[in-house]
This record gives structure tokens, C-alpha cells and sequence, in this order.
């Protein structure tokens, strides 16, 4: 059986799809025969009746396509969180550590501004801030033997 790639459809065009396959079972057509009446898998075939058995034809719609567009700072958040790091111990803010990492700075951006952002992206933040990563004084990688 030949199937179509339906992510290649316009977000209409495989909602109505959707829709008409899901119409034919609910007809009492087999999922078998839908899907290849279709040109489509199965199994997608049974997903759709699925999210429709749950949300009725609202859980045919598309959804939104491609990668997720991550959270960004405006320059003035972007600012305000900069300063926040640099006059501020997180202990004054009443976190429950006691210095900056991309966590804590995550956080601290999430508390401020509802944004949730992943650590790499706060990483990238730190890193144009013009802030390193650190390595403890002491401790077993310093070289130095702990008492």
C-alpha cells in the first residue's frame, strides 16, 4: 500500500482529511479499508479516531508545525536580570541557593517574568553578559586535597 505524506498537506487540507477518514469509520468502514481508501497508515488512521473519540472534531484540527519557538528576554528583561545577577547574591533574594547558575538564573527569570527558559539558553544569556563558567576554590578537581 502507498501512503502520502500528509505533513506535505496544508494545515486545511489534512484537517478535512482527517475528518472524512475518521466520518468513514464512524460509518462503519474498517480502519483498514479507510486507510487505504485514504492513502494513509493505519495507525495513523487510528490516532485520528482516537483524538476524535476524546475532543470530537476539534482533535482532528493541525496543530502548530515544526520546532518550538523558545522563550526569548525583551532587552529591557534582559537587562533588569543582567544587574539583578550582578548586585544580588541569590540568598538576598530569598532562593534557596546560595550562587548564580544557569538554574537558579532560569529560576530567577521565571519568577520575575513567567518565562521558562531551558539552561543552554540561559548559558548563551550568561555567556553575552560577560559571565564565565566557574570552578569551585576548593574541591577534588581544584587539585587541591580537602582536609
Amino acid at each position: 500500500m502507498e501512503t502520502n505524506d500528509a505533513r506535505k498537506l496544508a494545515p486545511e487540507a489534512l484537517e478535512a482529511l482527517r475528518m472524512r477518514a475518521v466520518r468513514a469509520v464512524l460509518d462503519g468502514k474498517m480502519q483498514s479499508e479507510v486507510a487505504q481508501v485514504f492513502g494513509v497508515t493505519t495507525r495513523s488512521l487510528t490516532r485520528w479516531v482516537k483524538a476524535y473519540r476524546a475532543k470530537g472534531f476539534d482533535g482532528l484540527k493541525a496543530g502548530k508545525r515544526g520546532r518550538p519557538k523558545a522563550g526569548a528576554l525583551l532587552p529591557w528583561q534582559a537587562a533588569q536580570i543582567a544587574r539583578t545577577v550582578k548586585d544580588n547574591m541569590p540568598d538576598q533574594l530569598h532562593f534557596p541557593f546560595h550562587l548564580w547558575t544557569r538554574e537558579g538564573v532560569a529560576l530567577l527569570i521565571q519568577d520575575r517574568f513567567g518565562i521558562r527558559l531551558s539552561r543552554w539558553t540561559v548559558g548563551r544569556y550568561l555567556k553575552r553578559w560577560g559571565y564565565t563558567p566557574q570552578k569551585p576554590i576548593n574541591g577534588p578537581t581544584s587539585g587541591t586535597p580537602l582536609p
